[in-house]
């Protein structure tokens, strides 16, 4: 079985300024940049993982660099751990989408799993992407530990409801995610 340390990226300027970012690609912040550097020094002296997998994205790429500097590992992009794409609605605050599209962004929080975000993707659509990315994770690695740097949205298509601040980390064992369809509640 295949153990996974999740980590959602750290802060991004857009996290910083309550714009939501999909597949748009904001560096980190300078908080960010420290909350990275503070993740790093725990993880060093507590763990000795695989690999260090990432997604392209920017602020999760930046987020493993750092990590990977104190783990002894090169990061190794994959574009399947990247965040829902969220479409028209990137960069924008979560007041003005739900002012401009309400019924959308009613189905959004209702957790609608087949509504395309901004025109984007679906969470059905994210949780095929994230299992099928988890699944050949494991078919690579087998069992063991890896470090994955990825999205919230990304770590809710497996674990729906999560909430994991920037830099937060959640362990998710391979064997543990099932194929089901997504609930409403996503």
């Amino acid at each position: 079985m295949l153990r996974l340390l999740c980590i959602r990226h750290a802060q991004s300027t857009w996290n910083a300024l309550g714009r939501w970012q999909g597949q748009a690609d904001p560096p980190l912040s300078d908080a960010g940049r420290l909350e990275a550097e503070a993740l790093a020094a725990r993880l060093s002296r507590e763990e000795r993982p695989l690999a260090l997998v990432t997604s392209d994205l920017r602020r999760a790429r930046e987020t493993a660099a750092v990590l990977g500097a104190a783990l002894g590992l090169a990061p190794e992009p994959a574009p399947a751990l990247r965040e829902i794409e969220i479409g028209c609605w990137s960069g924008r605050a979560t007041e003005e989408i739900a002012r401009t599209w309400p019924a959308e962004y009613a189905r959004f929080r209702a957790g609608d799993p087949e509504l395309c975000l901004g025109g984007g993707e679906s969470r059905r659509a994210l949780r095929a992407r994230a299992l099928g990315a988890v699944r050949a994770l494991e078919a690579r690695f087998g069992a063991g530990e890896i470090v994955l740097v990825t999205h919230l949205g990304w770590l809710r298509a497996l674990r729906p409801g999560l909430d994991l601040p920037n830099a937060g980390t959640l362990w998710l064992e391979s064997a543990g995610l099932a194929e089901p369809a997504l609930e409403a509640a996503g």
